[in-house]
């Protein structure tokens, strides 16, 4: 059973820094395509960055943010800076395997101005 559990959310002032985690189990990270997602209220969700074999981010985070994977603890990381009040959502992370897709159950990032 594929289980993803986010952390590290939290309320940070706009400038500040939060790193997230993806724990997996059931599943290995390393081999398959994660992403970090946000959805802000009232909007739809959207593709944060990726990882795999390389690297991915949106334009709306890049040189801010950077993902990354800890293959012994089977985690994926979002180190988050410089962050503005923009950025507030619920993060989520996604492993994609076989034609399906896992979530996460999302963690809050409050960002006040």
């Amino acid at each position: 059973q594929v289980q993803l559990v986010e952390s590290g959310g939290g309320l940070v002032q706009a400038g500040g820094s939060l790193r997230l985690s993806c724990a997996a189990s059931g599943i290995i990270l390393s081999v398959n395509a994660v992403g970090w997602y946000r959805q802000a209220p009232g909007k739809q969700r959207e593709l944060v960055a990726t990882i795999l074999r390389t690297t991915a981010y949106a334009d709306s985070v890049k040189g801010r943010f950077t993902i990354s994977r800890d293959n012994a603890k089977n985690t994926v990381y979002l180190q988050m800076n410089s962050l503005k009040p923009e950025d507030t959502a619920v993060y989520y992370c996604k492993v994609a395997k076989s034609s399906r897709d896992y979530w996460g159950q999302g963690t809050q990032v409050t960002v006040s101005s």
